[in-house]
């Protein structure tokens, strides 16, 4: 059989979604993601065993990042070194003292992850790693704390200017489309619904006490003392970590803020080593993997000085930090090895051409437009896991749509609605690498943390499908953001309602 029959058709989807049902069936993640690289090597071979078998290692080491890789790891290393130094422990009897209620501390926990923009894996592990002892204290479970890990991560990510997502949505834009990649990010910010409306969710449900579907569930047991309802045997070699009596929360908030700095720092030199000519240039031409690397080897090197004069970490506890941290990062490292390994098939597979040709076919209800790159975007993001490849997939495609400068508009719009809908679909993917951060900043596991932030993502999704449709006719900003808050708030409003109503029929049974 020949494998180029399986090549750019509808076939070119089934490893992923094979993958994610699995995942959702099975409530295991390894297997699931192993099982649908496979099939894509089968059918990328037409079911040769041997070329199958082949193709499956060759893609799998070729999809590998390997930079971040080696971040993740360092970044273990430096989360590991706060653990023990006390600083992480100091910072909660600090903050304890500080955040007197639940809901304020994660309100901290959304303040915190809002600040750290520069980075989704930074901000994933960092936050994570930070708020984890507060939140601890308060009772919100570890499904809560990874929804607001996620939610104040990439949408936080796709709105800064100053980050790496910025620098990725720049490198898709082609030469010729009469406005700079910078300029089109800045331009798509307002109309980029899904994100704004995330974060304007995350802010309701703290600030209301809203807990609905399984998320409530969650709660209901963390209120009871059982943070993680399942899978938390998973994190015990992280909880019996040695911690130094000698800790301050300096050991934690000046590693944390030596890493912001020397990241930035970093961006911006790479980016004036690429030609920049100004700040704004440097952080769209940024090499951003490079720079996360440096920033956490940098960092490490300041913990070293930090800690072992002060006898807060001795030198041998020190290096064993570092295998520390790498065991620490293996589910998750083996979860972005798969996860690759199956993007890798989608591309060999040539995902892109299928879904060029279904967009295509759509290109003539241009007002309807944006929603349906919305959908697809959500769609192949969800399916691939990644955000990135689905903006290099449908940036250009919806650039391409609408050439010349009358048609600017319609231009930023489409691309809104393409990074909206990547962003969306790759929060809800179970095989997403930001998403498995986000499992592994809060210590949550993993299908739990996927199966609840799923039924909240839903709702906002549904609100910026509608808001997009809007945009379509409406080629204002602020008004197509206004009607879109309206619809949210309100929606919100309902199921509070419905769940008070129902809480209170549960009660008066009982």
């Amino acid at each position: 059989m020949d494998g180029s029959m399986f090549i750019g058709t509808w076939w070119s989807l089934v490893p992923p979604l094979l993958a994610i049902v699995l995942a959702l069936v099975t409530k295991e993640v390894y297997s699931s993601l192993f099982i649908g690289v496979a099939m894509g090597a089968l059918l990328y071979t037409g079911f040769h065993p041997w070329n199958a078998f082949v193709a499956l290692f060759d893609i799998m080491k070729n999809s590998m990042n390997l930079n971040i890789l080696i971040f993740d790891v360092l970044l273990g290393m430096i989360i590991v070194l706060m653990s023990k130094s006390g600083g992480s422990a100091a910072y909660g009897k600090w903050a304890g003292n500080k955040i007197k209620s639940k809901k304020s501390a994660m309100l901290a926990t959304t303040g915190l992850g809002v600040l750290i923009f520069v980075d989704d894996y930074f901000n994933c592990l960092t936050v994570g790693s930070v708020m984890r002892p507060v939140t601890d204290r308060y009772k919100v479970s570890r499904a809560k704390l990874a929804y607001i890990i996620d939610a104040t991560a990439a949408p936080v990510c796709i709105i800064a200017p100053i980050s790496s997502w910025a620098a990725a949505v720049n490198s898709y834009v082609p030469d010729d489309a009469g406005i700079t990649g910078f300029q089109l990010f800045l331009s798509t910010i307002p109309y980029n619904l899904y994100a704004i409306l995330t974060l304007v969710m995350v802010v309701f449900i703290i600030m209301t006490g809203l807990d609905f579907g399984l998320m409530k569930i969650h709660e209901r047991n963390a209120a009871r003392g059982d943070l993680f309802t399942s899978g938390g045997e998973e994190f015990d070699q992280v909880k019996d970590e040695e911690i130094s009596a000698n800790g301050k929360v300096i050991d934690l908030v000046l590693p944390v803020l030596v890493l912001i700095v020397s990241a930035i720092g970093a961006m911006i030199y790479t980016g004036f080593l690429g030609g920049a000519t100004d700040i704004v240039t440097a952080f769209s031409g940024c090499d951003a993997e490079t720079s996360l690397i440096f920033a956490t080897m940098i960092t490490v090197f300041f913990m070293l000085i930090l800690y072992l004069p002060r006898k807060v970490v001795t030198f041998k506890g020190f290096m064993d930090s570092f295998v520390e941290g790498f065991k620490m990062m293996i589910p998750a490292i083996a979860i972005l090895i798969f996860a690759w390994s199956l993007k890798g098939m989608g591309d060999a597979l040539e995902i892109s051409t299928f879904v060029k040709n279904i967009v295509g076919s759509n290109t003539s209800a241009s007002v309807i437009l944006p929603a349906i790159l919305f959908v697809v975007a959500v769609f192949l993001s969800f399916s691939t896991g990644t955000s990135w490849g689905t903006f290099a997939i449908l940036v250009p495609i919806a650039i391409a749509m609408f050439p010349g400068s009358e048609n600017l508009q319609m231009m930023i719009i489409s691309v809104s609605a393409v990074l909206a809908g990547a962003v969306c679909g790759d929060h809800v993917s179970p095989i997403s690498d930001t998403t498995v951060m986000s499992s592994a900043g809060a210590q949550s596991n993993h299908i739990n943390h996927v199966t609840t932030q799923m039924q909240y993502a839903a709702v906002v999704a549904v609100i910026s499908f509608i808001g997009y449709i809007i945009a379509g006719f409406v080629h204002i900003w602020w008004v197509v953001l206004g009607i879109s808050l309206i619809l949210l708030l309100l929606t919100l409003t309902v199921i509070k309602k419905i769940t008070s109503s129902k809480e209170e029929e549960t009660k008066a049974g009982a």
